[in-house]
């Protein structure tokens, strides 16, 4: 698996679209890398991040 995944990847793998994978990350909550125009997300981020979701539901 590679340690980083496109924006298109990241959308696909989790179920969300365009603009909320974009939202997310003008929040600062799912980090991102940008190597020239390109946007990339670290996969171990986007894990936590789904994990963060998964723990918060358990909570409510």
């Amino acid at each position: 698996m590679p340690a980083l995944i496109t924006v298109k990847q990241f959308c696909d793998e989790y179920g969300i679209s365009r603009s909320t994978a974009y939202r997310l990350r003008d929040r600062h909550e799912v980090p991102h890398v940008k190597i020239g125009r390109a946007v990339r997300i670290r996969r171990a981020d986007a894990e936590n991040w789904y994990a963060s979701l998964v723990e918060s539901a358990a909570n409510d």
